[in-house]
């Protein structure tokens, strides 16, 4: 895991530097993160995920053999679903394969879903591979909503947007590694700050 991590790392620093102007960059991350912390979005994913947790282990409750199995389905599905989408990996990722056609942190989340998902069905079962499903409607409509915008911003605009987008990779690659604690999700927004700076033609 931490040949991984030092991979998605790398990724992040990589694609950081295809950006000439850092200044840029320093206003599109300082002012998203104003914005995610005023908002708290990593507050909010971990209340939606408590949530829902909390109504799965309500449901949970019987001593029915079958609903049991059935039960425990819906909590292979859910948890793992929420693991593998509830996160600003997923996020960044699709949006940097649909503006540039980069799938590799796709490719580098797939390899962590993958490995992730053998512990998670070993305990929960069945239910953990159906939320494959989840994971690939959930990515692929931020995907081509990104392809979709890619069409219509300009070159410099969707490059700040990989640029930003790649500090906060390595910031996640980073956090694999226990160097730090980083809320990646409250980074999320300085990865639009880009396109309200395009709309200025301020890049």
């Amino acid at each position: 895991m931490d040949g991984l991590a030092l991979v998605v790392t790398y990724m992040g620093i990589s694609g950081a530097l295809k950006g000439d102007n850092p200044l840029y960059v320093i206003i599109s991350i300082t002012v998203g993160i104003i914005i995610g912390e005023l908002i708290d979005i990593d507050n909010l994913l971990n209340k939606l995920g408590s949530y829902l947790g909390e109504k799965l282990s309500k449901k949970n409750i019987s001593t029915s053999d079958e609903v049991s199995k059935e039960n425990n389905i819906s909590k292979g599905f859910v948890s793992s679903s929420l693991l593998f989408c509830v996160g600003a990996m997923a996020v960044v990722g699709s949006i940097q394969s649909g503006l540039s056609n980069d799938h590799s942190v796709l490719l580098a989340k797939s390899v962590l879903d993958g490995i992730s998902s053998i512990f998670f069905a070993a305990s929960m079962g069945v239910g953990v591979l159906l939320s494959s499903i989840a994971v690939f409607l959930y990515q692929g409509i931020i995907t081509l909503g990104a392809s979709g915008l890619s069409n219509i911003l300009s070159t410099n605009v969707i490059t700040y947007m990989t640029c930003v987008g790649s500090l906060l990779i390595m910031a996640m690659g980073l956090n694999m590694l226990k160097v730090c604690d980083i809320k990646v999700a409250n980074m999320l927004p300085a990865m639009f700050i880009p396109i309200i700076m395009g709309i200025f033609n301020i890049i």
